[in-house]
């Protein structure tokens, strides 16, 4: 996401909710958002068997790679990639340039289904994350009086005995 960014409860119910509302209306078996450092924000259905901190980490690496080959072509970025395999497939979606959405899927869904409601999902979160970033702003404008009163020496005599 961003170093000074900071998701409070609401915009992370919020999120999560609409990554399982994107799992089920597109039969999915599973959604995850990422940030482009692979790390995990929210995920929804089956990924209980998954080994999501990989999938996550794999994914960025993926993305940041396509990226490199945007470049090359002159593109900005690549906002989506398809893989499809025999009996799972997987969409990835670049939402805001910093966030990842994964939807893993089979022979239930559709290409088109999946890619039609990562759409619309994809402004929701915009939205959602837009206002994480404004309360963020506001909140780092109002936040360091309090933390510039901490002195170096306040530091170390928390680890003293």
């Amino acid at each position: 996401m961003n170093a000074g960014m900071v998701m409070y409860d609401e915009e992370f119910r919020q999120v999560q909710g609409l990554c399982a509302r994107l799992q089920r209306d597109s039969n999915a078996k599973a959604v995850l958002l990422i940030d482009k450092n692979g790390q995990a924000i929210a995920e929804a259905g089956e990924t209980q068997t998954l080994d999501v901190t990989s999938l996550a980490s794999l994914t960025a690496g993926n993305v940041a790679t396509t990226g490199g080959i945007a470049k090359l072509l002159e593109e900005p970025e690549f906002a989506g990639a398809f893989h499809e395999g025999r009996s799972t497939h997987v969409m990835l979606h670049v939402v805001m340039e910093r966030l990842i959405l994964i939807v893993i899927f089979d022979h239930r869904s559709s290409q088109g289904l999946v890619k039609l409601r990562v759409r619309k999902a994809q402004e929701e979160l915009g939205r959602i994350f837009e206002t994480m970033m404004r309360k963020s702003e506001a909140g780092s404008q109002s936040a360091p009086a309090g933390i510039a009163e901490i002195t170096d020496d306040d530091i170390e005599n928390l680890f003293r005995d």
